[in-house]
């Protein structure tokens, strides 16, 4: 009886199906990178061209301002140029290179765009910088309202297109994860692959700890603003905000339950009670009744562990014990896994 070659012949075809399909989704990812490249581009270009270059030709704004609001976007326009020609001509290899060196630029556009440590402002620190030209600047303001109602904008304005780039960064760390993972590792664009995908991954991580600082600054000064007085400092170097909330306090005496708005943050725990309502001022503010420093606390939950009707927890500092309380069982448990993560890690 002599060996079939059919299950061998088989094994063969099935890797060369395996690898017509990883070409396929190759090709098909290759296409739809080259064409959204080609959007961007087009997008930026309405930026530079109608805004930038004239700009900077006409004077309008001082060259100081004009850093600030557009920061490194002619350099990002040029590198998607020659991204765009090198995919174009299929010269793949030439256009990961050219990008990787490159991608520091849309880190830098990032800090730009964002500056929360100068303008704690939720539009940000471009987007009040322009708001504060047109406010003050008469020129601009006709300026851009001139190029805007252009056809090309489509009706955008200048700060719907400013962020594109980090979208497009975002865009890039999917498309190039994609192409990596449908082409071989013997064929010789595999290496730049890799590396473009790594060194778009550590620029967006640069980004998102950018953004992710500045919604932090935000949340410490929204929390700032919402204390009565100047005396409890909420702004500090290193702090994080974590979470915030109503819950009751156990008295040591058998006197009534208090409810009270709890802050808690990454070294500290802040307990706050509402302002009168009546107040002129004040109505929707609170009054800082106690910071305590979670450096010295323990945290145990006293009743809440089987799905019962809310829970109870112990924190123990130097000097105090607050018992504090929820008729809402998730939130106790919520506030449980906060409190101690935050000291743990504290601690660490």
């Amino acid at each position: 009886m002599s060996d079939s070659p059919l299950p061998f012949m088989a094994g063969v075809n099935t890797v060369e199906e395996q690898r017509a399909r990883w070409e396929r989704k190759r090709s098909r990812t290759a296409k739809e990178l080259l064409e959204t490249e080609h959007k961007y581009l087009g997008q930026l270009d309405l930026v530079v061209t109608f805004f930038v270059t004239i700009l900077k030709a006409k004077g309008t704004l001082k060259p100081a301002v004009l850093e600030t609001i557009f920061g490194p976007l002619e350099s990002i326009y040029l590198a998607s140029q020659v991204l765009s020609l090198h995919l174009e001509r299929g010269n793949l290899g030439l256009g990961l290179e050219n990008l990787c060196q490159k991608l520091e630029l849309y880190g830098h556009y990032s800090e730009n765009l964002e500056q929360a440590n100068k303008t704690l402002k939720p539009q940000g620190y471009v987007l009040c910088h322009i708001q504060e030209q047109l406010k003050k600047n008469k020129s601009f303001r006709r300026f851009k309202k001139l190029q805007e109602s252009r056809p090309q904008f489509q009706g955008r304005k200048l700060e719907d297109l400013l962020p594109l780039p980090l979208q497009r960064l975002h865009q890039y760390k999917h498309f190039f994860r994609d192409l990596l993972e449908n082409t071989s590792p013997d064929n010789r664009e595999y290496q730049k692959l890799a590396k473009t995908v790594k060194c778009i991954s550590e620029v967006s991580q640069w980004v998102q700890d950018i953004i992710r600082n500045r919604e932090n600054s935000l949340q410490l000064l929204r929390v700032q603003k919402l204390l009565k007085g100047q005396k409890t400092k909420v702004l500090a170097p290193g702090r994080w905000y974590i979470r915030e909330g109503w819950l009751l306090v156990v008295p040591s005496k058998g006197e009534e339950l208090k409810r009270r708005m709890f802050f808690l943050f990454s070294d500290i725990f802040i307990a706050t009670k509402p302002c009168h309502p009546l107040h002129l001022l004040n109505s929707k503010k609170f009054t800082c009744q106690a910071v305590y420093p979670l450096q010295e606390c323990t945290v145990d939950k006293v009743f809440g562990h089987t799905p019962s009707q809310g829970g109870l927890l112990s924190l123990s500092f130097a000097h105090k014990t607050l018992l504090l309380m929820s008729s809402d069982q998730q939130d106790i448990n919520d506030w449980y896994q906060s409190l101690t993560t935050a000291i743990r890690q504290l601690k660490a």
